[in-house]
Order: C-alpha cells, then structure tokens, then sequence
C-alpha cells in the first residue's frame, strides 16, 4: 500500500516536472498535463497553471497547449482559485490566469486575490513591470466590480515609476470614472516628474470626456495649454478639446 502510495507520488511528480518542460514534445507534455488534470490535487492544478509560464517554439502547439490548460482550470471552477493565486503570487505574466480567475470566482474571492497580488506589487519602481500592467488592465475591463473597487486599487499606481503602468492605470480609471479620480488625476497631470507628453495627453482626454472638475487647479492646468495641452481649453473650470 505504502509503496503504490509512493509510486502514485512518483509519477505525479514526473508529470509536474514534464508540464513545464519546454524541451519536451508536445505528446509528452499532453499526456503530463492529462495526468494533472484527472489528478486534480492543489498541487496538480498549480503545476497545471506553471504551463503558463514559458513560450514553446512551436507557435499553434504553444497557443493550443496553453488554451486547454485555461478550459481545464476553468472547469476545475472554485478548486482552482487556491493554485492560481500561488502561481500568480511567484508569476511574472498573470494574463491567462486572470482571465481564468475571472471565470470562477466571485468578486469578493477575486478581489481577495487581486489585493493579495496588489500587496507585492506597490507603486515604484520594479524591474519587470509587466505583471503590474496586466493586473491594472485586467481590472480596467473587469465587468463584476464597482467602478469604487477597480478605482481604489489602480489610482496609487498613477504615480508609478514606469510610464506604461501610469498609462494603463488612466485607461483603468477611463473605464471607470469615479469623483474620487478627479483630483488624482489633475495632480498626476501637474506632477512636475511627468515627462510623457502621451501620459499628460490621455489624462486630460479622461478629464474632458467625464467632465470632471479641476477642483480649483485650473491655473495650473491653464499653463500647459501653451504645450502639452495645445488642443485643449477650459470651459466651466473643466477641461474640453478645442
């Protein structure tokens, strides 16, 4: 009993170890991932998720291999949130699972995941920016939460180090405009360390299309009209293109 226990145990493993292996053929890696999947364990279905994790040379094989571990998790519903939430927590590309995370929880179970991933991820410098991006863009097109909840957690990221993350986060907030953001947004506009002339732009394409207040900065905002802002005016202390 002890040794078929223990057999079980080894042939788990080397179907883990086969998932992830990019050199491996791609029968091999179907039957792997098979294996995992009927197993059905935390650890099969996070070992499952780790094939998100590299690009196998063969493009179609790669998208058809990575697709089918998406429908299984998927179908795996509740019993996959767990496995996702360790892979994503190590990951740094998070697109596929969040796309399975959001066909299987609630919002509150995955909020709870977001904000777990958000707690490693603080506005600042990092040298892999990308997970952070597909968080706040994922978030920007979650239809499930409020736009409260999707813009509480992007509006810190308004100031981050990383030009990209800062743009994603006005497209978040686009998505979901809240009067909470209006402020953010007019400082984020005015930070004197914006360089990015496409950043300042967007911002004040998001203030003009929500006719949001410039909550008495419109001095300010004034003086950028003879740069950045060129194609922009004010019109009852809000912002509008010319």
């Amino acid at each position: 009993m002890v040794f078929g226990l223990f057999s079980k145990e080894k042939a788990l493993k080397r179907a883990m170890d086969k998932t992830v292996n990019k050199h491996a053929q791609s029968a091999d890696r179907w039957a792997a991932m098979e294996k995992l999947r009927n197993d059905g364990s935390e650890d099969a279905l996070f070992a499952l998720c780790r094939r998100f994790s590299f690009n196998y040379d063969k493009t179609i094989e790669d998208e058809q291999e990575k697709q089918w571990v998406y429908e299984t998790l998927t179908a795996k519903g509740t019993d996959a949130v767990e496995p996702l939430r360790r892979y994503m927590k190590q990951a740094d590309s998070v697109a596929y699972p969040l796309r399975v995370l959001e066909n299987i929880s609630d919002t509150d179970a995955a909020l709870q995941v977001i904000d777990d991933l958000l707690s490693d991820e603080e506005p600042g410098y990092t040298r892999t920016p990308q997970k952070r991006i597909q968080i706040i863009e994922w978030l920007g097109e979650w239809k499930n939460g409020t736009d409260d909840q999707v813009a509480e957690r992007v509006l810190p990221y308004l100031g981050d180090f990383d030009e990209n993350v800062r743009f994603a986060t006005i497209e978040a907030i686009d998505e979901h405009p809240v009067d909470a953001a209006a402020e953010k947004l007019v400082a984020a506009l005015l930070r004197e360390e914006e360089e990015s002339k496409r950043v300042r732009i967007r911002i004040a394409e998001v203030l003009a299309a929500h006719s949001m207040d410039l909550a008495g900065r419109k001095s300010e905002v004034s003086e950028l009209f003879d740069g950045d802002l060129e194609n922009f005016k004010l019109q009852n202390n809000k912002l509008t293109k010319k």
